[in-house]
């Protein structure tokens, strides 16, 4: 009988679940800091590296835009590359007349519309994001072989999830 009751004092008071409760809360919030840190120490390496490795003069923002109208043919609105990208209207359109200066991308009036604007990836623009495209690849061939294939299929699943979620 004593032993039922030594058994019985040392199960955990709900002082020490509450206290169990609290540990597994900041665990679990130390894991989604830590998670958002690693995605953004990530993002800033491999932004450095990228940017190291583009056609001098050429920033993400312009392969990124030049590369979604080369993929997307066809014309879109300023609005509809700031929609995708997630930015401003301003930032976008600081973005193209960056990129119709160097005469990567053509824009014109909506015809239907004069108040908007249509923007096309130019030849020359073309060009540029194929050269572009030479020049990361072998940095994005040697990060993935480096993950292996597993690895970068799992991470773009975690990746995927973790922005349909963010879009929410």
């Amino acid at each position: 009988m004593q032993m039922r009751a030594a058994a019985f004092q040392a199960l955990p008071t709900a002082v020490n679940f509450r206290h169990l409760d609290q540990v597994m809360m900041e665990n679990r919030n130390s894991l989604a800091i830590t998670l958002i840190s690693e995605l953004l120490s990530a993002d800033q390496k491999m932004r450095n590296r990228l940017t190291r490795v583009l056609p001098k003069g050429m920033e993400i923002s312009h392969f990124s835009v030049l590369n979604n109208l080369a993929w997307h043919e066809g014309e879109k609105t300023p609005a509809q590359l700031a929609e995708t990208f997630n930015v401003t209207r301003g930032a976008m359109t600081n973005t193209l007349n960056k990129l119709l200066w160097a005469g990567y991308v053509h824009i014109r009036p909506d015809w239907d519309d004069a108040r908007r604007k249509m923007v096309a990836i130019s030849p020359a623009g073309r060009n540029a994001r194929d050269d572009a495209i030479r020049s990361i690849t072998p940095l994005i061939n040697n990060v993935a072989d480096e993950l292996g294939e597993d690895q970068v299929r799992a991470t773009l699943e975690t990746l995927r999830a973790l922005r349909r979620h963010s879009e929410d």
